[in-house]
C-alpha cells in the first residue's frame, strides 16, 4: 500500500517570515502523523530558508513514524546526515535563488560520484532516494549510483498548462515508475501534487509513497493541519482495492 510523507517545511516559512517561535514544524507533524502520515520530510536547505537544524534535531527525537531528509550532495549536509541519522536521505539539485527545487537532479555522468556519496548514509542504515526527472537515462543513473528509491519530479505533470500536456507528462511518470521498478528501486512521487491532480495516479501501480507538502500546509491553513492530512491520506489509501 502506498504511504503518505508529508513535507512540514512550509510550516518552518511561516515561522521564519518573523524570526519567531512559531507556529512550530515539530507540532505540526506531530499532528500530521496523528492524522495517518506514514513519515515526515524536511527540506535542510544551505541557506536555511525555512526549516532550520534544531528542527531536523527535535524531529530526529520524536518522530514516531519515519524522518525523511531532502539535502544537497554536499559536504556540510553529508556529516549532518550521518550525525542525525534520518530514516532516508534524498539528494536533491538546490540553488539559493529558485523558490522551490526546480527539477530533478542530474545523475547521469555522476553515478561514481553519487554512489560514493551515498555508500557511508547505507553503512550507517540510512536509506537513499535521488530525486530526479522521469527520464529514462537518470533513472538507470540513479540504479548505477546504487539509490534505493527514486523520486520522481512530478513538477511538469503538476505544472502543465492543458489537459493535453498534463497527459503527455503524467504518460512519462507512468512508465518512469515502470522503468523504476523493472530495475529493481522503489519509487516514490513528489512535487506539485494536490487533491485535485492525485487522483490521476488512483490506479497506477508501483507507488512507494506520495510526498506531498505544500498542498497540504495551504489547507491546512484553512481547515487545520488534522483535516488536511486525513483527507490526502484517506485519498492515498483509497488507491489500493
Amino acid at each position: 500500500m502506498p504511504i503518505l510523507a508529508v513535507n512540514v517545511d512550509h510550516v518552518a516559512t511561516l515561522r521564519q517570515a518573523r524570526l519567531g517561535r512559531e507556529p512550530e514544524p515539530v507540532t505540526a507533524a506531530h499532528l500530521a502523523e496523528m492524522a495517518g502520515a506514514r513519515a515526515i520530510i524536511v527540506h535542510l536547505r544551505e541557506d536555511r530558508r525555512h526549516i532550520q537544524d534544531r528542527d531536523v534535531a527535535l524531529l530526529r527525537q520524536m518522530l514516531k513514524t519515519r524522518l525523511h531528509l531532502e539535502m544537497a550532495a554536499t559536504p556540510e549536509m553529508h556529516r549532518l546526515a550521518l550525525g542525525i541519522k534520518p530514516d532516508m536521505v534524498c539528494l536533491v539539485p538546490e540553488k539559493r535563488q529558485e523558490l522551490t527545487t526546480e527539477g530533478g537532479l542530474n545523475c547521469v555522468g555522476r553515478e561514481e560520484e553519487l554512489a560514493k556519496f551515498l555508500a557511508p548514509l547505507h553503512d550507517t542504515g540510512i536509506g537513499s532516494s535521488l530525486f530526479i526527472d522521469a527520464d529514462p537515462d537518470q533513472i538507470r543513473a540513479a540504479k548505477d549510483a546504487g539509490a534505493q528509491y527514486i523520486e520522481i519530479h512530478t513538477g511538469a505533470y503538476a505544472d502543465a498548462p492543458t489537459p493535453k500536456d498534463q497527459q503527455r507528462e503524467l504518460a512519462k511518470v507512468v512508465e518512469g515508475i515502470r522503468l523504476g521498478r523493472e530495475l529493481g528501486l522503489k519509487v516514490n512521487l513528489g512535487h506539485g501534487l494536490n487533491y485535485d491532480n492525485v487522483w490521476a495516479f488512483a490506479k497506477v501501480p508501483g507507488v512507494s509513497e506520495y510526498s506531498i507538502g505544500h498542498s497540504i500546509i495551504s489547507r491546512a491553513v484553512l481547515t487545520g493541519i488534522t483535516e488536511a492530512v486525513e483527507k490526502m491520506a484517506g485519498i492515498i489509501r483509497g488507491f489500493v482495492d
